[in-house]
């Protein structure tokens, strides 16, 4: 989700020794130490048909296209975005961000961001999400410098933690955006799914780990994507250790990218996320430098 304003070793169980010297409290992911409790996170356990909690997130608001051509008006309605129940979810409940096509042809979504509100550097972030299918459908998981209202984009750097095209929902992005010689780079990559197989059929879990020097993508256990500052082409910056980022989660419709809904595209549609859970680095971790955590 390019941002532009309108106005493997997988983690896994350790050896019978590690587990005894660290205890069941930590686990070992390929880029250093972390907590395996989460620092932050959101479980969306509130009231069904209440809201996401105001102490986490805010919206972005209003239309104009994102500088993508999303044809959406994000709102902060709760037809747009609200708790719901869902036996498939880890506690039973899940935030539901839906969109929804309007009387007059047009439509709503909401996108919601943790600026101002928690922002990090530095350690694991993940979601457990089910995505959309339809012609025209942009969900996306994401992360944005803090700093980016002083900055600006891309000099405050982008994390794409997920991206999924509604009718390509077989293929996950992952993608870094940053200043260069150019303009804006992108680097990334994605993963296509077996057999073919559907990020919109079931909950899967989509994270990012993150060291000073290097990003890794995973997608439930298997590790499909690093970039690090060597990858960089010439003139391209590294801005990752600038400022703590924040976190964001949008459900656009139509774009550059996915084309618009046709008559196929069927609404309303949910994108359901069931948590979003932040594990920073080890206190005494040589590997991993001090995180930010608002």
């Amino acid at each position: 989700m390019i941002f532009r304003a309108p106005t493997g070793f997988a983690p896994s169980a350790l050896s019978a020794f590690t587990q005894i010297a660290l205890g069941a409290a930590w686990f070992i992911p390929v880029l250093g130490l972390l907590a395996a409790e989460p620092a932050w996170q959101d479980e969306f356990n509130q009231p069904v048909n209440s809201g996401p909690a105001m102490a986490r997130w805010s919206y972005d608001l209003g239309a104009g296209g994102w500088g993508n051509a999303e044809l959406e008006t994000y709102t902060n309605a709760r037809e747009n975005s609200f708790i719901a129940d869902d036996a498939d979810a880890t506690d039973g409940k899940v935030l539901v961000i839906r969109a929804v096509k309007t009387a007059q042809g047009g439509y709503t979504s909401a996108r919601l961001k943790s600026v101002g509100k928690f922002a990090t550097q530095y350690g694991r972030v993940e979601a457990r999400m089910k995505l959309p299918r339809g012609q025209g459908f942009w969900p996306a998981f994401w992360m944005l410098g803090e700093n980016i209202g002083i900055v600006g984009w891309p000099e405050c750097g982008e994390i794409d933690i997920m991206e999924v095209l509604g009718h390509q929902t077989g293929i996950l992005y992952g993608t870094l955006h940053g200043p260069g010689s150019g303009g804006g780079y992108s680097k990334g990559s994605s993963l296509t799914l077996p057999a073919g197989g559907s990020l919109s059929d079931a909950y899967h879990l989509f994270a990012i780990e993150w060291t000073p020097d290097r990003v890794d993508w995973w997608l439930d256990e298997t590790k499909y994507f690093s970039a690090g500052k060597p990858d960089l082409a010439s003139g391209n910056r590294w801005v990752l250790n600038n400022s703590p980022f924040h976190l964001l989660l949008n459900f656009a419709v139509g774009g550059t990218w996915p084309g618009n809904p046709d008559g196929t595209t069927v609404f309303p549609a949910e994108f359901r996320i069931d948590y979003v859970r932040y594990y920073p680095r080890l206190p005494h971790s040589s590997l991993w430098p001090s995180t930010t955590t608002p």
